[in-house]
């Protein structure tokens, strides 16, 4: 068994891409959808043009780092960055409903009954 190794990227471009911050101020679930507000501009940073290109529909911030081929706390940096200036708009994944907000399993087990009488 070869192991490979633990970080073959190149840290300082990294450093440098973040503009040397190492979190991010917003919260980014990896499921959070991301759309593009508007269109790259001309001098904007190229990760952030490619956000921009890449989020014209709704797409997962893992989709974006995958896409980028970035570690998740790199884009959501950079999603911080754009969602601080208007570019773009992020929809969180909405909460699971708890159980007692289910309907009653009595109720379920009366409509499956009335479907089977069909």
């Amino acid at each position: 068994m070869t192991r490979k190794p633990v970080d073959i990227g190149d840290p300082d471009r990294l450093y440098t891409v973040t503009g040397g911050r190492s979190r991010a101020d917003e919260f980014f679930d990896l499921v959070t959808l991301i759309v593009s507000e508007c269109q790259p501009t001309a001098g904007m940073q190229s990760e952030h043009a490619r956000i921009l290109e890449i989020c014209r529909h709704p797409t997962a911030v893992v989709e974006i780092a995958a896409e980028l081929r970035l570690p998740i706390t790199v884009v959501r940096i950079l999603l911080g960055d754009l969602l601080d200036t208007g570019r773009i708009t992020a929809r969180h994944p909405r909460a699971a409903r708890s159980v007692a907000s289910l309907p009653d399993s009595a109720l379920l087990k009366e409509v499956l009954h009335g479907l089977r009488n069909l």
